[in-house]
């Protein structure tokens, strides 16, 4: 694993040089092992500060998209639906005049970074495929797919390999469809996560995999960020997304994607069903027609 910059010369890069800022050295996060019966925390967290990964579990042999919490004494997973994400104004940083970075917005405007090299004022937003079950299970890697974005502005999210390098831009929430990130097993790796504007945003995320026995995994959960000291970080737990259902695949099981993409059998039975009565009925018609005119030429 890469090491990370101190945090004295991240606050003097953010300070001279916004476009150093802004272009960190990788920042994969430390060497880390994750037990197999690490305890689940099922209660309300808000996370402003620390070390966190976004990545698969499995709980009660059930794949499960959730994050894996380093911010208090003992490391826990968590559910997302019950997870907020505080980026304070700690985080806002300033648009360089560098065309690397047009991406974001216009030179000069102000944006919230969760760095890919940590910031101990702020949050620490990675992913990780450690969960050791997922590991034993997955053949050879998971897709990290970002399905929506709700919120008042932007989202990016991207890697930088090295000072004023490329970006590579992995998440953009101005594109329209399905954008994937393909994750190794055994893999934790950090990332620049931009946003342009205050507010909640709601971040729909798939993690997909296909398993080594053939079959596959799936589970879409949803990220809730609370960006800058005047919203809420509550109000991102309570938050409904906008974003439309088609837009967003809901967790899909082994059993539905083994069985193909047809009709549920309900569906197909209900079909028949009106089908056969609607025969009966023409037949009982018929009849009594051809009743009818019997009795009239007798």
């Amino acid at each position: 694993m890469r090491r990370s910059l101190p945090s004295a010369l991240l606050v003097v890069a953010a300070l001279l040089a916004p476009a150093a800022a802004l272009a960190q050295p990788p920042g994969d996060g430390p060497d880390q092992t994750i037990a197999p019966d690490q305890r689940i925390a099922l209660e309300e967290a808000v996370l402003a500060r620390g070390h966190v990964d976004i990545g698969p579990r499995y709980v009660d042999g059930a794949w499960k998209l959730m994050v894996h919490d380093d911010t208090g004494e003992q490391s826990v997973w968590r559910n997302l639906d019950r997870t907020a994400f505080q980026v304070s104004d700690k985080a806002l940083l300033t648009v360089p005049d560098n065309p690397a970075y047009a991406f974001i917005g216009k030179p000069g405007a102000r944006v919230h970074v969760l760095p890919q090299v940590q910031n101990p004022e702020v949050t620490w937003v990675g992913w990780n495929t450690q969960d050791p079950e997922v590991m034993e299970v997955v053949d050879r890697g998971v897709t990290l797919t970002l399905t929506g974005v709700d919120g008042p502005g932007e989202l990016f999210v991207y890697l930088q390999a090295g000072n004023f390098g490329a970006a590579d831009v992995l998440w953009n929430s101005t594109k329209a469809g399905r954008q994937d990130i393909w994750v190794d097993t055994n893999t934790h790796t950090h990332a620049n996560w931009v946003f342009t504007t205050p507010g909640v945003y709601l971040v729909q995320v798939e993690a997909h995999a296909k398993l080594i026995d053939g079959k596959e995994a799936r589970d879409t959960a949803t990220l809730r960020f609370a960006v800058g000291d005047a919203t809420d970080a509550r109000s991102a737990l309570s938050a409904a997304s906008r974003t439309s259902a088609s837009a967003t695949p809901s967790a899909v099981s082994e059993k539905d994607t083994a069985g193909g993409s047809g009709p549920p059998w309900g569906v197909i039975a209900l079909i028949a069903a009106v089908a056969v009565l609607a025969v009966l009925v023409v037949v009982v018609i018929v009849r009594g027609r051809a009743a009818k005119r019997q009795g009239t030429s007798g």
